[in-house]
């Protein structure tokens, strides 16, 4: 009996403080996809003025890929020239490593130092969060408090890089990146008609974690100016232990309470399989994204394709 080789897979999301330049986000695409990864989808938003990239490959070609994104958005970016919604303190403002297949955790978090070290010597400090910070569970809302401009002074007492690359503050225009390792999960936004912002932000305090809501979620209450809609935007951690139905049935509820409606559920970045069980989608009124944004089904087409001698990268076109 033979066994298969193993296929090791890791996944990389960075978050880039740009979702305005169309041409330069489509730059940083290319050149990730120049190395041996899978682009899997890349999205831009002007209000919260952030990119988000997904991509996949064996843990050296995307740990490299990783590094070259970070030394093109470093001489692209200027990030005191960037104002969006969303908090920020980096031009690459935080890059988690996911083990997708055939790693575990541990792995994930040996390719975020080693990829924390190279960005170090690019000149760019580090801060390392999720279970690859020590200890691990390092979060990001205390890393990002105050943005990009309370770091360019100095470290704060309570916030000390884990790399410095040898400043007393914040690089001058790229700022700092958050390096992490953490396991897959849901980015997504709620948009709700017939609330104030202020209304958004109140339900946003009451679900997340830190309100005493739901374990793992992160929410904010937004407006984004461009279109004049009101969302929460969410990030949970473990869409497994908690359920994306429920968080959305307690915003739902909220929003009827004080006479609004949920108009629309949109997820950032590739769809966990919590999502595409039976009904959640048209539940959540979430529109079908389709088998390209499904992350289980691209990651067995990309084990598949390293399995028979193929590879191969892509990019959704915005």
């Amino acid at each position: 009996m033979t066994t298969e080789p193993s296929i090791p897979v890791l996944e990389a999301v960075p978050n880039i403080s740009e979702g305005r330049d169309l041409g330069l986000i489509r730059d940083l695409v290319e050149r990730i996809a120049a190395h041996d990864v899978e682009v899997l989808d890349w999205s831009a938003d002007p209000d919260h003025h952030r990119a988000v990239i997904t991509f996949i490959g064996p843990p050296g070609a995307v740990e490299d890929a990783a590094v070259d994104l970070v030394c093109f958005v470093r001489d692209h970016i200027d990030l005191r020239n960037h104002r969006g919604v969303h908090p920020r303190v980096g031009a690459v403002d935080v890059l988690p490593f996911v083990p997708v297949h055939d790693l575990s955790m541990a792995d994930a978090v040996a390719s975020a130092w080693r990829v924390g070290e190279e960005i170090e010597r690019l000149g760019i400090p580090i801060f390392h969060y999720g279970e690859a910070s020590a200890p691990p569970g390092r979060g990001l809302a205390a890393l990002r408090r105050g943005g990009f401009e309370a770091l360019t002074s100095g470290w704060p007492v309570d916030r000390q890089p884990d790399r410095s690359a040898g400043r007393e503050a914040a690089h001058p225009t790229a700022g700092v990146t958050c390096v992490g390792a953490r396991r897959v999960l849901l980015a997504w936004n709620v948009f709700v008609d017939g609330l104030a912002v202020e209304d958004a932000r109140a339900i946003a305090a009451s679900i997340r974690e830190r309100g005493g809501g739901f374990e793992g979620l992160r929410a904010l209450g937004l407006r984004l100016a461009g279109t004049g809609r009101v969302q929460v935007s969410m990030n949970l951690e473990d869409p497994v232990r908690t359920s994306p139905v429920e968080v959305f049935d307690r915003i739902a509820a909220e929003v009827a309470r004080i006479g609004g409606e949920v108009v629309e559920t949109e997820v950032i970045g590739m769809v966990p399989d919590t999502l595409v069980l039976p009904d959640s989608a048209g539940r959540l009124k979430l529109p079908d994204p389709g088998p390209a944004r499904r992350l289980s089904q691209r990651v067995a087409a990309h084990v598949a394709a390293r399995r028979s001698g193929r590879t191969e990268t892509s990019d959704r076109t915005v």
